[in-house]
């Protein structure tokens, strides 16, 4: 059974006694006890011993538990008969549990008696103990306890501590060391911390020190993963024969050299001086120094697999019971190295976040690096100052928080930022393959790969394989660095998503060349009476353009030759401009491999037959690429043509809710999968199979006026019930 410690708190430098010592007065009081006890105050110590501050050696009381609870370090010294006396084990019971609750640090000696005897309660523990009421509880505390590292003294044996001052010595040191080790600065409110560490420590194994246990912190820039780090090394840190934090690994071996970092871990954990030329000159030497020792090695913002190999490169460089723990934003890396124990840092939640603000900004109550920017910027300020700093936070995130976050971006190459700033400014909260198609189409080739980098890099996120999602502070990043690219004329950047800017260029045509991707769904904007048409002329590079929202008082008279990918939603014109369909044509043949949804572009409530007649844009036969056509919700969509029923690409064909169309085409669709008739109030008819589909898997047509199929319905052949 293991033992592990609290996650509340490292040692605590505020304790009324930094040891208290448990021990069978019959036993060892006048002779070890009395030494020791002597020995550590000298030092210093301030030593808890109960007959010499509760005059008399008291029952188990509440002063006893206190004086237990108020002490930072036990040691329990296990003699031969510590198991006959209800009072030690009680003693015992308390003191494990401050271990487990408290985070208080016990380091056991076994005088005279087998460690493995207490562990397992046999031999002279099993004799005594066996007898004892409260038997349960007692069993636990001496199995825990005896599992933790401890010393063993054997009188007259001539191996290690065979004299009493010389184990007495040792253990004074290591308290020493222990209470004068200065914890690391976690954070001035750490909210949120304690369920983080818990489910760390329980990774880590602690209480095993079978071979060595590596696990990795993975999150985005600014989550609190060097934080959450820090605390775990204050928490366990007293556990092991050596410590070493090597804090930025990769700001410093950029900096500094790989060689730099080695000569730190070797200097922390073994004393070691020395300066190396090479990396390859700390491999042998890290391996040889370290292998024997019990070693806690925390690597903070690691960001290449170099870094581990000349660190850490195998476990087995470290002793049994050795712990390592990895920060980075590249969940990747971890998997490379062979680390499978891997902690993904969330944000805080709702609750936490507020709590953290409140203290930030008001000093009154208890984050994330970037919040606790936000807060101490609004800290002292005024009603009027918060809301129009809240207000610049809503366009212009703040410049630390943006140095913050920007470290993962940096390190994206061209083409992977390029994707980037697309989800960013464009598709956060988009299905994951409506993203990946319009990408593709965008980019003329696939970018699976591009988003599996974003999501290790911890940039993005896939919520239930399904929607593409980006932290808020992350997005704002990203769209303040394509803001950026012109801060006062919006026409001059690569990608427009926010609607007054949009507007702006469209109406006063302001728009350049550099304009690539236009998405426009604000949730009101004012009607475009004033624009001429004209706008998308200048714009030579635009490859995708999204029209979900607005009201435009006439059609583009033009569109450029680099479109690709096109959804316009209550597009205001009768018909499709002849010189895009001529122009998609040659786009579709030079680029032969396209995604585009709804390309066909997706026509409203506000137009007759006329307006969606296929005959004035000469029938659709010259998009033979098109893979998705939707007429959803066009109501007064009455006939379709015919052209429709041959696009041998097609896959998903939907009609759904248009509530005035009769009849629909035969059908020649050998890769269609979803046809979707749904709510189709009009239709009293299926359409004509006109040869085997074998691909399709899927039909709806509820709320139909269909009341049969034709005899080619069998045609259907990948349809399974």
């Amino acid at each position: 059974m293991s033992l592990q410690r609290s996650p509340s708190s490292s040692f605590s430098y505020g304790f009324t006694y930094d040891v208290f010592l448990s021990f069978r007065g019959t036993d060892t009081r006048f002779h070890f006890i009395g030494h020791l006890y002597k020995a550590l105050c000298d030092c210093g110590i301030r030593t808890f011993i109960d007959d010499k501050e509760l005059h008399g050696g008291e029952e188990i009381t509440p002063s006893l538990v206190k004086a237990i609870e108020d002490s930072g370090i036990a040691i329990p010294v296990f003699s031969i008969n510590y198991a006959t006396s209800s009072f030690c084990l009680d003693e015992l019971v308390h003191i494990v549990d401050c271990f487990k609750t408290k985070g208080h640090l016990i380091l056991p000696i076994f005088y005279e008696v087998d460690p493995s005897h207490v562990r397992h309660q046999t031999g002279s523990y099993g004799a005594y103990i066996g007898n004892m009421e409260r038997l349960r509880k007692w069993k636990i505390a001496l199995n825990q306890a005896a599992n933790l590292s401890g010393h063993h003294f054997n009188l007259g044996c001539l191996h290690n501590n065979s004299y009493e001052y010389e184990l007495i010595g040792k253990m004074v040191q290591e308290v020493s060391n222990k209470i004068n080790r200065p914890p690391l600065h976690v954070a001035d409110y750490p909210v949120g911390l304690q369920s983080r560490l818990l489910q760390v420590n329980s990774l880590l194994n602690i209480g095993y020190d079978d071979g060595v246990c590596m696990v990795g912190i993975y999150g985005i820039g600014g989550i609190g993963k060097s934080t959450l780090a820090r605390a775990i090394y204050n928490l366990i840190g007293d556990q092991f024969e050596s410590l070493c934090f090597l804090h930025n690994v990769r700001e410093n071996a950029t900096k500094h050299g790989l060689q730099n970092l080695q000569e730190k871990l070797l200097s922390e954990t073994v004393g070691l001086a020395i300066k190396l030329g090479h990396v390859s000159e700390g491999i042998p030497i890290i391996q040889q120094r370290l292998r024997q020792k019990k070693v806690i090695l925390i690597l903070d913002d690691v960001d290449e697999l170099k870094q581990l190999q000349a660190i850490i490169g195998e476990p087995n460089w470290l002793g049994h019971g050795s712990k390592v723990i990895v920060t980075t934003r590249d969940k990747h890396l971890l998997s490379c190295h062979g680390i499978e124990r891997i902690y993904v840092v969330d944000g805080l939640k709702e609750e936490e976040a507020l709590e953290l603000f409140r203290w930030m900004a008001f000093k009154s109550n208890k984050i994330e690096p970037t919040l606790e920017v936000v807060g101490s910027h609004l800290f002292g300020k005024c009603i009027a100052e918060w809301e129009s700093t809240l207000a610049k936070y809503e366009r212009i995130p703040h410049g630390h928080v943006q140095k913050i976050l920007r470290v993962s971006f940096d390190c994206l190459d061209e083409e992977e930022q390029s994707v980037f700033l697309d989800i960013t400014c464009c598709f956060n909260g988009c299905r994951l393959a409506e993203v990946e198609d319009k990408l593709h189409a965008h980019y003329g080739h696939c970018i699976k790969n591009h988003v599996g980098v974003l999501v290790n890099k911890s940039l993005i996120k896939i919520i239930r394989s399904t929607v593409v999602r980006l932290h808020d502070l992350i997005e704002d990043m990203g769209k303040e660095i394509v803001r950026q690219e012109s801060v006062k004329e919006a026409g001059e950047r690569t990608r427009l998503w926010f609607d007054k800017d949009i507007v702006h260029v469209l109406k006063e045509n302001t728009e350049t060349s550099k304009i690539e991707m236009i998405y426009l769904n604000g949730p009101s904007i004012e009607v475009l009476r004033d624009w001429n048409g004209k706008a998308f002329k200048k714009m030579k590079n635009l490859k995708t353009l999204i029209i979900k929202s607005g009201h435009f008082s006439k059609g583009s008279r033009y569109f450029p030759s680099s479109l690709r990918v096109l959804e316009w939603q209550r597009y205001p014109s009768e018909c499709i401009p002849f010189s895009l369909l001529n122009k998609a044509s040659e786009i579709y043949s030079y680029f032969p491999i396209m995604y585009t949804d709804k390309f066909n572009l997706i026509y409203s409530f506000n137009f007759y037959l006329y307006v969606f007649n296929f005959y004035l844009c000469r029938n659709v036969s010259c998009l033979p690429n098109l893979e998705n056509i939707s007429f959803t919700n066009c109501v007064n969509l009455i006939t379709v043509h015919n052209s429709i029923g041959f696009l041998n690409k097609l896959e998903i064909l939907s009609a759904q809710s248009c509530v005035k169309l009769t009849s629909f085409p035969p059908l020649q669709l050998t890769s269609l999968k979803i046809l979707n008739l749904s709510h189709c109030k009009s239709l009293r008819s299926f359409p004509d199979i006109l040869c085997k589909m074998e691909n399709i898997q899927n039909i709806q047509i509820c709320e139909t006026l269909i009341e049969g199929f034709p005899v080619s319905f069998q045609n259907l052949t990948g349809l399974h019930y």
